[in-house]
């Protein structure tokens, strides 16, 4: 692999329905699997669905951009055109987004393009495009 990868454990309540949504809904590549656990390939990135019963919290959220954050959340920085397209294959899916994909900071250092939903199990996502990638860490 060309570039470092993380690897994220995300609770669910339901395998059946995290297969649906990373497998077919995101597009998400299926690894190993057992009977409690689930590992996918998101853009290279190990994202492992670990069967965790029980009712979790309502998310905080924090003011971005006039917007109501998720948080705890997590997040894949794509290109612009693949946003679009994955933007594309969520809305045809019938995803229900936390924050509709917009454009963000729009005429600043970090505009980006950004969209927010949840898995089944109430995992927030975000998926960005920044429109100069070289400045997503700029401060």
């Amino acid at each position: 692999m060309s570039r470092p990868a993380f690897h994220l454990a995300i609770p669910v309540d339901d395998l059946d329905a995290a297969r649906r949504f990373y497998g077919e809904v995101l597009g998400c590549p299926r690894g190993r699997q057992d009977r409690t656990w689930v590992d996918w390939n998101l853009a290279g990135h190990q994202v492992v669905t670990h069967l965790a019963p029980g009712r979790r919290g309502d998310a905080a959220t924090n003011p971005v951009d006039g917007q109501g954050v998720p948080v705890p959340h997590f997040g894949l920085v794509l290109d612009v055109p693949d946003f679009h397209a994955l933007a594309d294959r969520l809305r045809a899916a019938g995803a229900d987004f936390v924050i509709e994909p917009y454009v963000r900071f729009e005429g600043e250092p970090g505009e980006q393009w950004t969209m927010f939903l949840r898995d089944p199990a109430g995992n927030a996502l975000e998926f960005k495009a920044m429109a100069d990638p070289d400045l997503l860490f700029a401060g």
